[in-house]
């Protein structure tokens, strides 16, 4: 029987020396990395760092594969690993036995116990957001939505210890640390070290954010008051190796890595869910008529959750068309197969969820925002095994995806009971990745939602997204 080489991985055109293919990741990154599916196959080469192998794998089978079979052997590659180089080691950028001893030891403050108390926070956090919106004026949604999901964080892990001067000084930092990490994962190191503006005032914002969340550490340590938050629960969290809690230093990382993944994401995601909602009048009628009968003018709690299965569509339709995640990367430690493929170590891994959640030979008519599709007959006739992955998979799963689920769904449905929102005319709305992929310019007018009629709103054209 005569063996057949695999094909060998091609290598995608336009690197140039030093910059390798970071002039077409800086002028348009989600083009240039959707363009690979369609102009090569399962695997693809491109050039990050000089000197440094990326294999692009598009294959949703593959990437299944190198999520859960290679996962505990991988390590978690470029990104993570400037992540934990910026912001310091956690959960979110340890791998191997690392990651799990970490995760062993924050699980219980993502648990359902802790999330059911979370709701009411997350839920006041919304409605006092809501009451600064005013009627009749524009909104700049996603600047709203950074805001409001760093609050629910925020006071979710410090109990509202901080107050608004912190909280706000907190916020500004945070956006130019989230802003800062998206750009250094693309760009070579010598940039990082050049003295520029940019630079200095990353360095500055993520100091000044490592010493608030420090000294919220060390005021809570001597208080020796266990206010109930998810700050509490890591104070009393131990190494499992060592039997000793975790370090002010260690918390301080952990919050920092958690605050910089989870309120982008939710915040990107959130504005998505809103412009959809709001550019569809059957969704959003549909959304609110669940909410009626669902809740019957309560607000909402943990246990109406599986009862919300329109919004839980709604939601997965958002994580699959918007999904906030460009390039997620592994890295092979040894010598590694990945399917008919022979990977040396040190080769950078990496795929794109943004790309994988739009490609039409894995989802009919990707660009339009379907709800129903999620509807159980229509996945079993349409959908791939593996190609959709809002959270990854395996090992290193997001650990926070019940928390930002829950997180989701209150404030969405606390916001569309309270307003309703309108798209100005000729508003052009695109993706564009940053540290995650977020809305170009969303600006919507606040109405309050007083009256049945007022409900009734006619969706306008706009430009359908890329």
């Amino acid at each position: 029987m005569t063996l057949v080489a695999p094909p060998s991985i091609p290598r995608a055109a336009g690197s140039v020396p030093l910059l390798g293919h970071a002039i077409q990741l800086m002028r348009d990154n989600l083009g240039f990395i959707a363009s690979l599916r369609t102009r090569y196959g399962p695997l693809v080469e491109i050039t990050l760092q000089p000197g440094t192998r990326t294999v692009i794998v598009q294959d949703p089978d593959l990437i299944r594969t190198m999520l859960t079979d290679l996962g505990p052997s991988l390590d978690k590659g470029r990104f993570f690993e400037k992540m934990g180089q910026l912001l310091g080691d956690s959960v979110v950028t340890a791998a191997g036995q690392e990651h799990v001893r970490k995760r062993r030891q924050l699980q219980p403050a993502f648990g359902r116990p802790e999330i059911s108390r979370y709701v009411d926070i997350m839920r006041g956090e919304t409605t006092a957001a809501v009451d600064t919106w005013a009627p009749g004026r524009q909104l700049d949604v996603r600047e709203a939505m950074v805001k409001l999901s760093l609050d629910m964080l925020a006071k979710t892990i410090f109990s509202g210890s901080l107050d608004e001067v912190t909280f706000r000084r907190l916020r500004e930092d945070l956006s130019v640390v989230m802003n800062g990490v998206g750009a250094r994962v693309m760009l070579p190191d010598w940039v990082e070290r050049l003295p520029l503006p940019f630079n200095r005032r990353f360095t500055t914002a993520r100091d000044a954010v490592r010493a608030t969340i420090s000294q919220a550490v060390a005021e809570l340590q001597d208080s020796g008051q266990d206010t109930g938050d998810m700050l509490s629960l890591l104070l009393r969290a131990t190494d499992e190796e060592t039997g000793r809690p975790l370090t002010g230093h260690q918390i301080a990382s952990e919050v920092l890595t958690l605050a910089v993944a989870g309120t982008e994401t939710t915040a990107s995601v959130l504005s998505w869910a809103l412009y959809e909602i709001t550019r569809n009048a059957d969704i959003e009628r549909t959304v609110l008529d669940e909410l009626d009968t669902v809740l019957e003018g309560r607000p909402i709690a943990l246990e109406d959750l599986p009862h919300l299965p329109y919004l839980d569509r709604v939601i997965r339709e958002t994580l699959r068309l918007h999904h906030t995640g460009w390039l997620v990367t592994r890295r092979t430690v040894t010598q590694t197969r990945l399917g008919p493929w022979s990977l040396p170590a040190g080769t950078e891994l990496a795929y794109c969820q943004h790309a994988l959640h739009r490609d039409p030979a894995l989802f009919p008519d990707p660009l339009s925002f379907n709800p129903d599709r999620w509807l159980e007959d229509a996945q079993t006739k349409a959908f791939t095994p593996g190609a959709y992955l809002p959270f990854g998979a395996g090992k290193h799963k997001c650990i926070g995806d019940r928390f930002a689920l829950t997180e989701l769904v209150t404030a969405i449905a606390t916001i569309v009971r309270r307003l309703r929102f309108e798209l100005p005319p000729n508003q052009t709305v695109r993706p564009v990745a940053q540290a995650t992929v977020r809305p170009s310019t969303l600006l919507m007018t606040v109405h309050q939602r007083n009256a049945p009629a007022e409900q009734e709103q006619c969706s306008r054209p706009v430009d359908r997204p890329r």
